[in-house]
């Protein structure tokens, strides 16, 4: 096999292996609204079926990074992508709700190895001049693997059961296994470190402590130990964490690396972009079916486009970002595609796919495709080669953690706001009869969502209006968080000097 060849085929077992962990981050959305018919799953439950994958994919991302480095990234790239098909299969037999959020915990698990290898893979085949176009081409192809997943996995769980959706991983794990045989080289760690445990465990603790309190926190309140004790612990063990890295002799988590401007920088619009995008993924995907109507197919259909954008629009984005330089681009996303967050206030419970979704969703797909690309390669290109693996490891975490905080925070915040609407508009409990009173505490339970109990047509029509206004905050919480991650890019990436901007020939970003 001639050396061009092999760099496609690597390249795209690479795509092939982030996309179904990125797939499975976004498809399973479509599933919720079946997870709680079938498994008796609550807004919480349905929470922590995303949240517990985030959480493993987030927390331990870095440890994959490290592995990498160390061990050979072939190796641990095969092994995260060997045992996500086998953790899938877990996930498609699951007879419970808990059996179904253990088995995505391990699904985030392995997929903490394998996304930071691909990039790393990536950053060590290509060399500086095609790396900016291969990382391109990396974000198309994911771009529109995401793009088929969601409508067909719709498709699947409204012909067939949400479990196909786990299932139809397998053959997906198959084909790239045989692609990492065929065409991966083998790239040798320097295996003269340690894998960083302390610091593992303490990242695991301190992510799931608030993570678990900001889900539960709508259910116990403030004053319950079991929002605020696992609340504080985790802040605790974030704090640990932070303090053990900059001492520990391995860290997974190397304080210099955080020397570069770009690098430091990229990190926190990371945080802010998919922060923003997380929540909003998630609470449309619940809010079209259970409040509009619309199915689990219609519902992944509905936000085709924005992959769709990201397809025919990355590679150019990077290639431009490339020979102007990162700040523009990476100013600009982030505020076009919050203000397409914003325009989904305008969604209201007809949600009218042509007048409503569709408009909202090409100005926040237009603004993702705007920063992906660039964000991405500038990152990997502020660290040093020797750390690619643990720079990729890093951004993923971040934007892996942003995702996962966003939706409990942004949760506790559509909770809250559905609530006060509740009690506004229903002018208290009191005055309500006790089938009424039943029907508001189920509603209560489960924001979002429109319980089926027979009640009178205007407190159904004040319970629907009450999700809206819900959503809404949830909405624009989201396009602020992405509107500040815009703002933090202005103020401080720094574009490369104008003559090695000048020297990049075009077909290096094309």
């Amino acid at each position: 096999m001639d050396e061009a060849r092999r760099r496609r085929l690597t390249l795209v077992a690479c795509i092939l292996g982030s996309a179904i962990v990125f797939v499975d981050q976004t498809v399973v959305n479509v599933a919720l609204p079946a997870l709680r018919e079938d498994l008796g799953a609550s807004l919480a439950g349905q929470q922590w079926v995303v949240e517990s994958y985030m959480l493993m994919l987030a927390a331990l991302i870095l440890v994959g990074g490290s592995l990498g480095d160390l061990y050979g990234r072939r190796r641990i790239f095969a092994i995260g992508v060997a045992g996500f098909g086998a953790a899938s299969l877990v996930c498609a037999v699951s007879p419970s709700i808990e059996v179904l959020i253990a088995a995505r915990a391990l699904q985030g698990a392995f997929g903490a190895l394998l996304v930071p290898s691909s990039l790393a893979i990536i950053t060590s085949v290509f060399g500086p001049q095609e790396r900016a176009a291969a990382i391109g081409s990396w974000t198309a192809g994911t771009s529109a693997a995401i793009a088929v997943g969601p409508p067909l996995g719709g498709l699947l769980v409204d012909a067939l059961s949400w479990r196909v959706i786990f299932a139809m991983n397998v053959p997906l794990v198959l084909v790239c296994l045989w692609l990492i045989v065929r065409a991966v080289p083998e790239i040798p760690g320097d295996g003269e470190h340690r894998i960083d445990v302390p610091g593992a465990v303490l990242c695991v603790l301190g992510l799931a402590g608030p993570t678990y309190a900001l889900i539960q926190q709508p259910l116990l309140g403030w004053s319950d130990p079991a929002v605020w004790v696992p609340l504080l612990g985790g802040l605790g063990a974030l704090a640990a964490f932070v303090a053990y890295e900059r001492q520990a002799p391995d860290p997974m988590l190397p304080p210099s690396i955080f020397r570069s401007r770009n690098f430091a920088v990229g990190n926190v619009v990371t945080f802010c972009a998919y922060a923003g995008l997380g929540a909003a993924s998630f609470f449309i995907a619940i809010f079209l079916q259970q409040v509009c109507g619309y199915s689990a197919f219609a519902s992944g259909l509905s936000l085709l486009p924005i992959t769709l954008l990201l397809i025919a629009l990355s590679r150019r984005f990077g290639a431009l970002s490339a020979r102007l330089g990162p700040r523009l681009l990476m100013t600009a996303g982030p505020v076009v595609g919050g203000i397409g967050m914003l325009a989904f206030t305008r969604v209201d419970a007809r949600g009218d796919y042509l007048t409503q979704v569709l408009p909202a969703t090409l100005v926040f797909g237009l603004g993702l495709a705007m920063t992906v690309a660039p964000l991405t390669a500038t990152v990997l290109q502020a660290a040093d080669r020797r750390h690619a693996g643990i720079a990729s490891g890093v951004n993923n975490a971040i934007a892996r953690v942003a995702g996962l905080l966003a939706i409990a925070a942004v949760g506790l915040v559509v909770s809250a706001q559905f609530g006060a609407q509740i009690d506004r508009r229903l002018d208290g409990r009191a005055q309500l009869d006790s089938a009424t009173r039943a029907y508001v505490d189920e509603a209560r339970e489960r924001p979002l969502a429109i319980p089926e109990a027979r009640v009178a047509p205007r407190v159904r029509a004040q319970v629907r209006a009450a999700n809206v206004r819900a959503f809404h905050t949830g909405m624009v919480a989201a396009g602020l968080l992405m509107i500040a991650g815009g703002l933090i890019a202005a103020a401080g990436i720094e574009n490369p000097p104008r003559e090695e901007l000048r020297a990049r020939p075009v077909a290096a970003a094309a």
